[in-house]
């Protein structure tokens, strides 16, 4: 088809016009298909189902005179038809269901299968009401000609066979199996026999098994089909288990040394793996006089005629060795590691350095299969490492460990570097040998390797430097000589890739690099580094694992320099960095900074620098700042904390009377009437200090007014008295004086203290604030904070043994205490006016 032109290069000339015209017919024909895909009228028509219809009179419309698509969302439904309505589903729609099965397609049969299995599950109805109903449907769509269709309906009866009871399963399908297994039979029905066997072996006595099953067992064994014989073979296990040790060891031993002598390779390699995987259930003489000569008559052929069964058998062989164990002489021990170490260089190059070119040259099909063997091979390499003892590591088997850590196939260093840890743990204090391996799977090229090392990296590390003979922190870094270069360089490949979760990952486990290497090599090295991937990194999941890695190393960083200049790179770049994305990853920062270190520390560093993001140009940054608020509060102590208090509600007051922002507002409310309901800690031993000094200053007052008036006064019975009424009345004024004194500095210090160079203008809101509401949304709080510092307002609450108490701001505390203060006015003004009747009679009785 040529290129059309564009409209004023085109030639409408009678020879160039036909071409033109070919093209366009050529477009119509590709066109053609889309145009017959579309719906006509009348298909329409047929595929509009009457709303006016209910859910089972719907779905017998549709199973009746529906297309096959109708039909089959009806039988994906079914489920849901049998939680509403299950006695008329199971009287009207099942039938119809059946009687579609018989026709149906493959989706539709397999959409069934998998309904039916459903109802199962969800227990719609009784077991027996299933039994009768659907069980039926399922022997009947076993034998399908599909094959896909037959194991469909095959696992719906498996599982359907574990919840009938043994009569229904013996009646129903016990009984019909024995003519389904016959040789006259169909191939798919003897197969579908087979796994029913394996799993009828379980419901039943041994006797049972033996008397009724077993015969079944040995003659499909039998068949003359080998997919017959090996799928029988593999049900043996399910067979042994069902009928105990002693029928195993009698009749199922036997055939399987017959199927492992069989013509049919798949059947050797069925008769191999179910030896192996019922090895524990036989004796120590079955296994040297039965097992032992099978698995070296395996080994010996895997090579030569029978390499079908070498992938098997590289990754069966840890288990067969350790089974083994026990019965094997010096000799075969040592043929069998032998065994081992050549599968794990099998395809590799020789030992004399040439390439196998004088043997056939391999195909992919066999590259594959060798690649898959020593895959095997490191993936028991734990198991090998039990069986020659962790004590002759070095000498048996670490040349093996050296070629599969360096292996040239990426999936054969992934399984290595999955088992590493497992090595490592059985290796134990020889676990220095395999330090050169870390370096290097850490380095390797294929970034599935590091993931899969990476994840227990921080137990390795620690298995590395405490496990060693040389343990002590002087050793860390002689240890492992090359481990910070191979760490950089692991984290530099995984940054620079697209695998953000590996680098994600691999900087949580970086948090364990305190306990390895020291303080300065940390600082130096990787403190530095993760600020940098805070700054630069563009994934978020990845920045706040390196922020808490950082916040991790500063935790355990003990020179205070080093402190305080990550703390203040920590501010400047983050807190007050120009990108709001920064500031917002200060906050994420900050939040790692309260989990990971004391209060103290946040509120001495952190605190002020948090706060003054409530002047961040960006609602998000406000937004996510309200968000932490409520963390931030419950990081001060009172009376310490008290001006950080006062300058949070300074804050608050601010976003309430300035905000703009709609989303930032609603938040900030919410998070108000949070703040309200915290409880603040109190510093019980600043509390008890304040309260020394006030009980000191007021017994101070009272001893001066009381010789004022011992000096102004004669000395008389009655005088002492009233001496006495207006000592208790002066300390209660002094008392209030000193409470009002309090009141007033407070007010004042709320009202003028500045937050910061920038808060200057926040003094300017509080008038304001009372004509916005925020005086009643923070009178919990507010007053709380007010009343906290007076000497006798604190209310302590027992916290256990620790000694502290939390400060409460209900306003049940407040109340009770005006009217406890408006009770005392009212005392002090009846001594007062009782105190000075008295003077005024001891006056004129005087004269």
């Amino acid at each position: 088809m040529r290129p059309i032109p564009c409209s004023r290069d085109m030639d409408f000339g009678q020879s160039n016009l036909f071409g033109y015209i070919e093209d366009l017919q050529e477009l119509t024909i590709i066109e053609r298909p889309v145009r017959r895909s579309l719906k006509t009228p009348e298909e329409i028509e047929r595929l509009t189902v009457d709303e006016e219809l209910n859910d089972i009179e719907r779905a017998l419309y549709l199973l009746s005179s529906g297309q096959d698509v109708q039909g089959t969302s009806v039988v994906a439904n079914l489920p849901v038809l049998m939680r509403q309505n299950p006695a008329e589903t199971l009287r009207r729609v099942l039938p119809k269901i059946r009687e579609v099965l018989h026709v149906a397609g493959v989706e539709m049969q397999l959409t069934a299968a998998v309904s039916f299995l459903t109802v199962l599950q969800d227990e719609s109805v009784s077991i027996h009401t299933y039994s009768h109903s659907f069980l039926h449907i399922i022997l009947q769509n076993l034998e399908h000609r599909d094959a896909g269709v037959s194991n469909a309906w095959l696992e719906t009866l498996l599982a359907v066979i574990e919840a009938l009871p043994k009569e229904t399963i013996r009646h129903e399908i016990l009984n019909p199996l024995v003519s389904k297994a016959q040789i006259s039979q169909t191939l798919q029905s003897r197969l579908v026999s087979c796994k029913i066997m394996g799993k009828l072996a379980n419901k039943f006595e041994a006797h049972i098994v033996k008397r009724e099953i077993l015969p079944l067992v040995k003659s499909l064994c039998q068949d003359v089909e080998y997919e017959v014989r090996t799928c029988m073979c593999r049900q043996l296990e399910h067979v042994a288990q069902g009928i105990g040790t002693e029928l195993t060891k009698t009749v199922v031993l036997p055939e399987l040394v017959e199927l492992a002598r069989d013509e049919g390779s798949s059947v050797r390699l069925a008769a191999f793996e179910t030896l192996v995987n019922l090895l524990d259930m036989f004796d120590s003489d079955d296994r040297r006089q039965t097992v032992l000569p099978l698995v070296k008559s395996f080994c010996e052929k895997s090579f030569k005629a029978d390499e079908s069964i070498l992938v098997s058998l590289s990754f069966h062989l840890g288990k067969l060795c350790n089974g083994l164990y026990g019965i094997f002489t010096p000799e075969q021990h040592l043929r069998f590691l032998e065994f081992y170490k050549k599968l794990c260089t099998l395809g590799l190059q020789q030992e004399n350095g040439h390439n196998d070119n004088q043997l056939q040259l391999q195909t992919l099909e066999q590259e594959k299969k060798y690649i898959s063997v020593r895959k095997n091979c490191a993936y028991n390499f734990p198991a090998m490492i039990v069986f020659v003892d962790p004590k002759n590591f070095h000498l048996e088997l670490y040349s093996i460990f050296f070629c599969l850590c360096h292996d040239p196939e990426v999936t054969v260093r992934y399984t290595m570097a999955i088992s590493f840890y497992e090595v490592a743990k059985l290796l134990n204090s020889s676990v220095c040998t395999i330090q050169k391996e870390l370096v290097t799977l850490l380095q390797d090229e294929s970034l599935e390797v590091l993931d899969a090392l990476v994840g227990h990296l921080p137990e390795i590390l620690e298995l590395m430097i405490n496990g060693g003979e040389n343990s002590g922190s002087e050793s860390k870094l002689l240890s492992i000589p090359d481990l910070i270069p191979a760490l950089t360089t692991a984290e530099q490949r995984a940054a620079t890739s697209l695998k953000w979760r590996t680098h994600e990952k691999l900087l949580q486990k970086y948090a364990c690099l305190p306990q390895i290497i020291s303080s300065d090599q940390i600082y130096y090295r990787f403190l530095h580094r993760m600020l940098a991937i805070i700054l630069t990194n563009n994934v978020l999941p990845v920045q706040k694992a390196a922020a808490r890695t950082l916040c991790v190393y500063l935790r355990y960083n003990r020179k205070q320099e080093q402190r305080h200049e990550v703390i203040q790179k920590l501010i400047e770049q983050l807190g007050q960095g120009k990108s709001y994305w920064n500031r917002l990853r200060f906050l994420d920062t900050c939040e790692f900074i309260m989990e990971l270190f004391s209060k103290s520390f946040f509120c001495k560093y952190f605190f002020l620098p948090v706060l003054e993001l409530t002047h961040d140009p960006v609602a998000n940054v406000r937004i996510k700042l309200c968000y932490l608020l409520p963390k931030v509060k419950s990081t001060l102590k009172i009376p310490t904390d008290k001006h950080l208090l006062q300058q949070l509600e300074l804050c608050i007051r601010k976003l309430l009377c300035q905000e703009k922002d709609k989303d930032v507002l609603t938040i900030v409310k919410r998070t108000v009437l949070e703040l309200d309901r915290m409880d603040i800690s109190l510093d019980a031993e600043q509390l008890e200090k304040e309260k020394q000094q006030n009980e000191g200053r007021s017994a101070n007052v009272n001893d001066k007014i009381f010789e004022k008036k011992r000096r102004d006064n004669k000395p008389s019975s009655v005088l002492v008295k009233s001496m006495t009424l207006s000592s208790g009345n002066s300390s209660g004024a002094s008392t209030g004086k000193e409470d009002k004194k309090s009141k007033l500095v407070r007010s004042q210090s709320f009202n003028t203290q500045a937050l910061h160079p920038k808060y200057n203008n926040i003094d300017k809101c509080s008038n304001k604030s009372s004509a916005t509401g925020y005086t009643s949304s923070l009178s919990g709080m507010g007053k709380s904070c007010m009343l906290s510092f007076s000497d006798d307002s604190f209310r302590t609450r027992s916290t256990g043994n620790s000694g502290n108490a939390t400060f409460s701001s209900s306003s049940s505390l407040i109340s009770s205490r005006n009217s406890f203060n408006s009770t005392d006015q009212k005392n002090n003004g009846n001594k007062e006016s009782q105190s000075r009747k008295m003077s005024i009679k001891n006056r004129k009785s005087n004269s």
